[in-house]
């Protein structure tokens, strides 16, 4: 495979391209918060109950998965940099989708639209984030990562902010989605310009998860699946379980939330000072230390801590199964949609599933199972241990250095 324009790879341009990518990461996730503050306004709007808002928000994830086995094959056609230029824009112009909708099959349609540009986004930002990577010769998936869970963290504050004044969210993401695209196109300026070569055969349309990454993407789900439980249920489960009053169980979730981005943000050192395998195999310990302390808490306080650790255990291992996706072949664009598809899938079953084994037993019962899914990740670490063979290749140039230690 060729590189075509990017005559200068530099430290400082790799520097450069690294911040361009922590910026495109950071606006992705804003789009993310900004639409969940404003989920309550969207459901009054549509006039909806429960039951069909829970229908209408499966949608997301359902459109990711249908749209993210597409990703590489529009990498390969415009190119790494074009690609995410189109795709990022399609994703934040998405935003304002949802609450232009006025019923449930509306609602169902903006939302199966707003899911398929944010996988196929996720999936073009993280290839080359995996390239800037692989360049760099040093860890920065993690921290990419906990860009995005800041960027979650703005849009959030903005639309707490929006709706306490009162704003209408037809106003408020149309304008969020402006200033989004412009901000990502800004950013998508400076990532790394990559294409394949002209002999490099096309990806399929729809590509199905290579068998290469399915053990890879299995960590990533046993990861999304306990990071989504507990984010859904958490502040349920201090309540319902623990009796804690309602702030005490709303600060519970934040809590949660800033453990994962500041455990992201902080990752590279750990896993540049400790290699992948060991640092999830580690951070599966602690989740599984948390998930025991959650299932056996007694006062609201133990079950936060438990839920802490389940955060900081769980925090690197979606950065670093792509990363790992990212060098498990010769196309990385396909890998990388293989793992997203699976881990998707996982946050789409999570929440329902703790709810449908609550119902069954108890949520004791329910995190009981996180438990269990946090010990996978222990077990299952080597999944993500380099491949020597594939360390000497580029992701998208084999004859370019990759940076990648041995």
């Amino acid at each position: 495979m060729v590189m075509t324009g990017e005559s200068d790879l530099s430290p400082a341009r790799l520097r450069r391209a690294r911040l361009a990518i922590a910026a495109v990461f950071c606006v992705h996730g804003a789009v993310t918060g900004s639409f969940a503050t404003r989920i309550p306004w969207i459901q009054d709007h549509a006039q909806l109950g429960s039951g069909a808002l829970g229908l209408a928000l499966a949608f997301p994830a359902l459109g990711a998965a249908l749209a993210m086995p597409l990703a590489g094959r529009v990498n390969h056609r415009l190119g790494a940099r074009p690609a995410l230029r189109v795709m990022l824009a399609l994703w934040t112009l998405s935003l304002a989708l949802p609450a232009l909708s006025p019923n449930l099959p509306a609602l169902c349609a903006a939302l199966l639209v707003y899911g398929a540009t944010s996988g196929m986004s996720d999936v073009a930002m993280n290839a080359l984030g995996v390239e800037t990577e692989n360049r760099l010769g040093r860890s920065v998936m993690s921290s990419l990562h906990g860009m995005w869970s800041a960027g979650a963290l703005l849009g959030s504050a903005a639309g707490t902010a929006a709706a306490h004044a009162g704003a209408g969210a037809q106003r408020h993401h149309l304008i969020a989605a402006l200033v989004l695209t412009a901000a990502g196109l800004v950013a998508v300026q400076g990532v790394l310009d990559l294409r394949s070569g002209a002999d490099e055969p096309a990806p399929p349309h729809f590509a199905r998860p290579p068998a290469s990454v399915l053990l890879i993407g299995l960590i990533g789900f046993c990861a999304v699946f306990a990071e989504g439980a507990s984010l859904d249920w958490s502040a349920v489960y201090l309540r319902d379980v623990l009796d804690a009053d309602a702030g005490l169980a709303a600060a519970s979730t934040t809590a949660f939330a800033l453990t994962m981005t500041l455990a992201r943000l902080a990752g590279d050192r750990v896993v540049d000072r400790f290699g992948a395998v060991r640092t999830v195999r580690t951070g599966g310990a602690l989740a599984t230390a948390g998930g025991l302390l959650v299932v056996t808490a007694r006062h609201p306080a133990a079950a936060m801590a438990g839920f802490g650790l389940i955060g900081l255990g769980v925090a690197v291992v979606v950065p670093l199964a792509f990363a790992a996706a990212g060098r498990s072949g010769p196309a990385p664009a396909q890998a990388i949609a293989g793992v997203a598809t699976i881990t998707y899938t996982s946050g789409l079953i999570a929440p329902s599933a703790i709810g449908a084994v609550a119902d069954a037993t108890s949520l004791v019962v329910s995190f009981a199972l996180v438990t269990l899914l946090a010990f996978g990740l222990t077990v299952g670490a080597s999944a993500l241990r380099p491949r020597a063979a594939i360390g000497s290749t580029s992701a998208f140039n084999r004859d370019e250095p990759t940076g990648i230690r041995p």
